[in-house]
Formats: structure tokens, sequence, C-alpha cells
């Protein structure tokens, strides 16, 4: 079957180029043209990848994707006229996998999307995809709780976001900056604060899996989750 892609851009012009040049390469495109439609969609599952315009009438693209982190780890390409490197860069922390500025070819966006496809398997990123394997970490976004293998853990709030935005894409990098601000501390914390959480969370996660740490530092880059099945 084709992948299938969700597109929430309010231009809609753009969005025709974007849907043409997709079907050419026989992928299905779901067009919607505000965040809420769009947030709507990615919560019932059943994509691919979501290609996202940062400027919305009801929001703005960065703050859907952090959403959608929340629950789904489903590939994420943003649009935008904005080229200032720093939105990139946040675009890019906060779990973007690719960024487009406009004015941009359908044609080179359509092999993108390919290329992000290949990369991930053709996974679905939807909502009851366990990015962990359930035997291993399991994250109840509902109840804002969090189990080691099948062990509930003791996290404070910051843990458990930290924990929440590392489980939600194993093996992907992310910035002390970008874990800063999944866990909502304030701009002036400094950086190593967040180093201090890391070090509590492989505290409380050896006490449920000493044969393991599962918590990855990678020098002058960030943290990541190794993907663990058992």
């Amino acid at each position: 079957m084709p992948a299938s892609i969700l597109l929430v851009e309010d231009d809609r012009p753009i969005a025709e180029n974007v849907i043409l040049a997709l079907a050419r390469e026989n992928l299905d495109c779901r067009h919607v043209a505000l965040a809420a439609e769009g947030l709507a969609l990615l919560r019932g599952g059943g994509f691919d990848l979501a290609i996202l315009d940062v400027g919305l009438p009801d929001g703005n693209g960065f703050d859907l994707c952090r959403t959608l982190r929340g629950f789904s780890d489903v590939p994420v390409i943003f649009l935008t006229a904005r080229s200032d490197e720093i939105d990139r860069v946040v675009g890019l922390e906060i779990g973007a996998d690719d960024y487009v500025l406009k004015p941009f070819s359908p044609r080179e966006l359509a092999a993108r999307v390919k290329t992000i496809l290949r990369r991930v398997g053709g996974r679905n990123g939807n909502a009851g995809e366990p990015a962990v394997s359930p035997h291993f970490i399991e994250v109840d976004a509902e109840r804002a709780r969090i189990t080691c293998r099948g062990q509930p853990l003791d996290l404070s709030r910051s843990e458990y976001l930290i924990l929440k935005t590392l489980a939600a894409r194993p093996e992907k990098v992310f910035s002390r900056a970008a874990l800063m601000d999944a866990a909502g501390l304030a701009e002036a914390s400094l950086e190593r604060s967040v180093d201090t959480h890391i070090k509590s969370l492989r505290a409380k996660l050896a006490a449920r899996a000493p044969d393991v740490d599962p918590i990855q530092t990678h020098r002058g880059l960030g943290y990541s989750l190794t993907r663990i099945t058992t």
C-alpha cells in the first residue's frame, strides 16, 4: 500500500502542488488547513509522515509538533518562509526530520519525503505503536506515568517529561536545550540541570533494570534512549 502523508498547509496553491507531486510518487496525501484539524487526524494515527507549515491560521507548526511528540514519533517535515538559523534549529530540536524553506520545488519535497520514509522503513508512527517495547519502558500519557519492565517509576515532573521525550523517539539524540524545552525548564536554568535530571533518571531506571543503561550520552550533543526490546 502507498504511504499515507498528512499535509497541514493553509496556502491552497502550495497544497495543490504538493499533493500532485506526492501523487506522482504514488504517495497518498490528506490535506487540512488548520493546526487543530491536523492534530485531530494525527491523534487518530494511520499516517507515515506529516508535512507541517510553520505559520497556520490557528497556531503554528512548532507547537503542533511539540504536541505530536507527546504521543507519536511519526516523521515531520516543516514548511516555512522563515530563513533564520534559529528557527531551523528549533524545528529540528523539537523533533522534526527535515526543514524546507519557501519557495520550494514540490518535486524536491516529494524526494525528501521518500528519503525519510526509506530511512524509517515505512513505519507508521501512530499513537498505538510503542516507541520502546512495553516490556521495558511504557509511557501512559493520560495518567502521566512511566513504567520500566512493568514497574512504575517515581519521577518528578521534569524527569517524567524528559524521559517521555526520549522514549517517544528512541536513538534520536536530543540536545540539552531541547530537553529543557520539553521539560518546561526556564530559559535561565543552566543546561547542566538537565544532566542532574538524567543522573537521577539513570539511578531510578537502574533500580528496575540493573542489567542495562538505556540512556546514552553523546558528548557535546546531548542524550538519547537506546531501543531496548526486553
